[in-house]
């Protein structure tokens, strides 16, 4: 099996299981004291990864923003930010997202084959545009990755991007926080979709920690032999 990084999962939910509300507004489903924790497992990966529908929806900067952990990383000699990573089929992009903009990290774009000479075209003057495959495939994704020297890596959504890394099997530990509250809308989007799962009823995720912060609660599953506590 080709190597790859250590991959882990990061995502907030309500109580039912949505990630954002059907709206426009971003549904916010964490708190001051678990964003510092997520800003903490940032500065200890090497780069983030989130799906391109993401950054058209969210708009995110992907930045370390404490910065003790700036400097810290930086006296590792590594980038004050993880270097930023996204995966797109269309390469409908906006170069002037945040994702682009924003940051003096290295931005990564695994693109479809079939839409690579539009993606350069768009995206080459602000990121590395690099072939995925057609569909993307995200083992090449991550093997390529691996030899580009991340070790660690994060993977902060959205739903179908979960969903692609659960069903791989290429997840080694999810980071799950819910929110004390109830979307109640199916139109708005979940944690994963529909997939066939390595782990269901007879093949439970291991569960390694349960913790409140303020008013979420984290659950850490370790869902590979990689596993790090």
């Amino acid at each position: 099996m080709p190597e790859r990084p250590y991959v882990l999962l990061s995502c907030g939910m309500s109580i039912d299981g949505y990630v954002d509300s059907p709206s426009d507004e971003r549904l916010l489903l964490s708190n001051t004291a678990d964003f510092d924790r997520v800003d903490e497992v940032r500065a200890g990966c090497d780069a983030i990864l989130v799906g391109a529908g993401t950054i058209r929806r969210d708009n995110p900067r992907l930045l370390v923003r404490d910065e003790t952990r700036r400097k810290t990383r930086v006296a590792r000699g590594e980038q004050p930010d993880p270097v930023k990573v996204t995966v797109t089929n269309s390469c409908d992009l906006d170069p002037a997202a945040s994702f682009f903009a924003v940051g003096e990290a290295d931005k990564l774009v695994y693109c479809a084959t079939s839409a690579l000479p539009n993606a350069r075209r768009r995206l080459g003057a602000v990121a590395t545009v690099i072939d995925g495959g057609d569909p993307v495939d995200l083992g090449r994704v991550v093997t390529d990755l691996h030899a580009r020297g991340v070790d660690r890596l994060m993977v902060e959504g959205g739903g179908t991007i979960h969903t692609g890394f659960l069903t791989a099997g290429l997840a080694d530990e999810l980071q799950l926080v819910v929110a004390p509250f109830f979307v109640g809308d199916s139109r708005a989007p979940r944690f994963v979709g529909d997939g066939e799962f390595p782990w269901g009823p007879q093949r439970r995720a291991d569960l390694t920690e349960v913790r409140q912060i303020g008013d979420v609660v984290l659950l850490r599953y370790a869902l590979s032999d990689r596993y790090r506590d």
